[in-house]
């Protein structure tokens, strides 16, 4: 593939990657506490004008994220036919696969449930409260996977794992993760 290519590509899956992960951590360092702490008659107003547009930048941007990378992936790899057979080829994989499974909590999971709440507050109704646990269970995977899935697209050229350092960076950025955002969730949400 040629450098110029990659180099467009590369740009433009950073940018993206950029808008969707800086979004991914606004909705759950900001957005969560912030929605739990609004007048609940203020709640359908913000629901209907903010969270579409920051729900469509955010969906848009991980696909856009996720293509440019697979793009960039066999550009890189792959097409020279290194799949497994270097460990910056396994690092980049397991950044992907992390990626691969954000993608699908975004599209199949937290777009599908917050646009039923999104409707159910233009239609002056109730959404179901397991609507809104769905989405924020899945957002919360994400944050959490979001902390070695930017390790490993980070590293797999400046720092390359092999499977043992990719499963001990995996267990420890998760947690770190989980417990980052389980903080400013619920733990210390009040401080915030």
């Amino acid at each position: 593939m040629p450098a110029e290519i990659l180099i467009v590509t590369r740009w433009i899956h950073f940018v993206a990657g950029i808008t969707w992960i800086g979004l991914l951590y606004w909705f759950n360092v900001v957005n969560v506490r912030a929605m739990a702490n609004i007048d609940p008659a203020a709640r359908p107003h913000v629901v209907t004008t903010l969270l579409p547009r920051a729900l469509a930048w955010f969906r848009h941007s991980a696909w856009v994220t996720v293509l440019t990378g697979l793009v960039l992936i066999y550009g890189l790899y792959w097409a020279n036919g290194d799949v497994f057979g270097t460990n910056s080829a396994k690092t980049i994989f397991a950044g992907m696969v992390l990626g691969l499974i954000m993608l699908f909590n975004v599209w199949m999971i937290i777009w599908p449930n917050q646009r039923r709440i999104i409707d159910a507050a233009r239609a002056a109704g109730k959404p179901d409260p397991m609507w809104g646990r769905n989405a924020l269970y899945a957002s919360r995977t994400n944050f959490i996977l979001s902390f070695p899935m930017l390790y490993f697209m980070a590293s797999s050229s400046h720092n390359p794992l092999s499977e043992a350092g990719i499963a001990v960076v995996f267990v420890v950025l998760a947690a770190l993760g989980f417990v980052t955002v389980m903080a400013v969730q619920k733990w210390w949400a009040l401080r915030f």
